[in-house]
């Protein structure tokens, strides 16, 4: 599989000539979904979701399928039998890709901020993005990671203890769109070979570098 990332929590992986699209939000430039066979929504925030693009994109192709929540279904009203509705251990296929879900629920931010629905999909049981949630896959061996390195419900040590126990063979960092370049440094070396020893090797690619993952 080629793994490209784009803005913020946003990637592509690609296979042959297929391709599937996780969490274009209101970050990620609209690039992402050109040439995309299915799109896979974690949660409704902004940077995961934009119904924007989203319809503009189920417009520009009428054989685009999108796989989410039931929150972000809501929002898609009137694309009809396009927009699947999962949850938690629900599996299908899609783009040629067979894809699992895992969690429930995001992270909790504070105590006051209300919870939103949040799953994570594991592609072809080697490649998971958990979207906004340290959610551990029922799968041991998982090839790749995609670890939301920045956020207001985690810390690095949080992120370590998570890899530690995921137990990858690779960590690609996501959800970095809120890091300027000294954040980016700070975190690398944390997570990265110089840090407290979490046992994966750590990559960050910039927006638009593409990686062969398996």
């Amino acid at each position: 599989m080629q793994l490209t990332k784009f803005g913020h929590a946003c990637v592509r992986v690609e296979q042959d000539d297929r391709r599937l699209v996780i969490d274009p939000g209101g970050l990620t430039e609209p690039t992402a979904l050109h040439g995309a066979s299915a799109v896979l929504v974690t949660h409704e925030h902004f940077d995961h979701f934009s119904e924007a693009a989203l319809r503009a994109a189920a417009e520009a192709d009428p054989g685009l399928e999108i796989w989410t929540n039931a929150a972000v279904a809501a929002q898609l009203d009137g694309l009809g039998s396009r927009v699947h509705r999962v949850g938690e251990g629900d599996a299908f296929t899609t783009a040629g890709f067979e894809v699992q879900v895992h969690g429930t629920w995001h992270a909790v931010i504070h105590p006051d901020i209300p919870r939103v629905t949040n799953i994570g999909f594991l592609i072809d049981g080697a490649l998971f993005h958990p979207g906004d949630a340290l959610t551990v896959p029922d799968q041991p061996g998982l090839d790749t990671l995609l670890l939301p390195v920045h956020a207001p419900w985690s810390t690095v040590g949080h992120l370590v203890d998570y890899v530690r126990e995921v137990a990858p063979k690779h960590t690609y960092a996501i959800h970095d769109g809120a890091l300027n370049d000294t954040g980016i440094a700070m975190v690398a070396g944390l997570l990265g070979e110089h840090g407290p020893g979490i046992g994966a090797p750590y990559t960050r690619l910039a927006a638009g570098d593409t990686a062969a993952v398996n």
